[in-house]
C-alpha cells in the first residue's frame, strides 16, 4: 500500500470508488451517476479540501478527504476491506492530533464499529432530514489522542 496526496488525475478513480462504495449500502437511494461524481470530485472536492489516496498495485483502493475539523469522506474499495487501508487513511487524517468530526449513516454498522474502535464517540443522531439521502445519520467526534 502507498499513501499519497490525491491529484486532479485521481478524480475519476476516486469518484468511481465513491459510487461503488455507496452502492454497497443498500439502504441508501442511488442519487448520482459516476459522471456526476467525477465532476463533483474534480470541481468541488479536490480543489477545496485535503485528499489522500491509498494505492495498491498502482490503483486507487481507498481515499480520505478532510479539513482541519472534519473527516468528510473515507472510502475503501469493497475488495480491500479489512486490509488496513481505511485505518491508515484515517490515521493520516488524524495525525495533527486535533479533534475531528465526521458523519456516517446510522445503519452503516461496519463504519460505526470502525470509528468507535478508533476512539470516535457518537455525539448527535439525526432523522436524516439534513442530508441529501434523507437517511438517519450520526455525528461522531474524535477528541484527540488519549482522550
Amino acid at each position: 500500500m502507498n499513501l499519497r496526496p490525491a491529484t486532479a488525475n485521481d478524480a475519476p478513480a476516486m469518484a468511481t470508488l465513491h459510487i461503488l462504495a455507496m452502492r454497497t449500502l443498500t439502504f441508501l437511494p442511488q442519487l448520482h451517476t459516476t459522471e456526476e461524481a467525477i465532476a463533483w470530485m474534480a470541481g468541488e472536492i479536490l480543489p477545496n479540501q485535503e485528499a489522500w489516496v491509498a494505492e495498491t498495485r498502482g490503483d486507487v483502493a481507498g481515499y480520505v478527504v478532510f479539513t482541519a475539523e472534519w473527516i468528510n469522506q473515507l472510502y475503501v474499495h469493497p475488495d480491500h476491506h479489512g486490509q488496513g487501508l481505511g485505518a491508515a487513511l484515517l490515521a493520516h487524517a488524524l495525525a495533527t492530533g486535533t479533534q475531528k468530526h465526521l458523519w456516517t449513516f446510522q445503519q452503516n454498522d461496519r463504519a460505526r464499529r470502525f470509528y468507535e474502535a478508533r476512539g470516535f464517540e457518537a455525539v448527535e443522531f439525526t432523522d436524516g432530514s439534513g442530508n441529501e439521502e434523507k437517511t438517519p445519520d450520526v455525528r461522531y467526534l474524535w477528541r484527540g489522542p488519549g482522550l
